[in-house]
């Protein structure tokens, strides 16, 4: 009876923390960072001792919500890093990034910002940021990619970037990989006989008041 109760107790834990990890995606995700602990509490239905039991932080709930993304996004770095064409490894990680982001407003809040409970989140950018710099300039010594460009010029991209979660969840996505491949074109240095590149499609977006 002892290990039947012992077992049951676990897979409650078990099912509470998965309730909590669901619940800290959809609300970080919509929210961004700055939601507060007791609305996932409160979307999980678990009581704040059984949420802080299995995270005693924001910033381990955060670690944790956002793992499968940070380990998506260093994959994204390690296959531009190693693509033998450093332009298409550049326009590939911008595109992926974009991607990543749109998904979820607290990732790209928790990648973007230096805030305080995504701590963990700065070393990845300073992976990036490094990775980036390298791949770039690959990428200018090609040819391709503007003489001009610095890192900061991505940052500044992803900044506006963020905006697109204003959109509507089901455009988000489509928006995101036609402004990926406006920034493409802005960062590329292609000769003036060369061909633009064609767009992704256009997502229908609406402004909340007439313009």
């Amino acid at each position: 009876m002892t290990g039947h109760l012992s077992r049951a107790a676990r897979s409650d834990a078990r099912d509470n923390r998965a309730r909590i990890l669901a619940a800290a995606r959809t609300v970080f995700g919509e929210s961004g960072l700055g939601a507060p602990m007791r609305d996932i509490a409160r979307h999980a239905e678990v009581g704040h001792a059984t949420l802080y039991r299995h995270f005693p932080t924001k910033q381990a709930l955060i670690a944790q919500t956002f793992s499968e993304q940070r380990r998506a996004c260093r994959t994204a770095v390690r296959d531009a890093l190693t693509d033998p064409d450093p332009w298409h490894g550049f326009r590939s990680l911008i595109e992926r990034i974009c991607e990543l982001h749109a998904y979820s407003r607290g990732f790209a809040d928790a990648f973007i910002a230096a805030n305080p409970d995504a701590a963990d989140f700065a070393a990845d950018r300073e992976q990036a940021e490094r990775a980036i710099a390298e791949l770039a300039r690959r990428a200018q010594q090609t040819g391709r990619l503007r003489a001009d460009f610095v890192v900061d010029d991505l940052i500044l991209m992803l900044m506006a970037h963020r905006g697109l979660h204003d959109a509507p969840g089901p455009a988000r996505l489509t928006a995101s990989r036609r402004f990926a491949a406006y920034v493409i074109e802005a960062f590329r240095a292609a000769p003036e006989t060369e061909a633009p590149v064609p767009l992704p499609p256009a997502p229908h977006l609406r402004t909340r008041t007439p313009m």
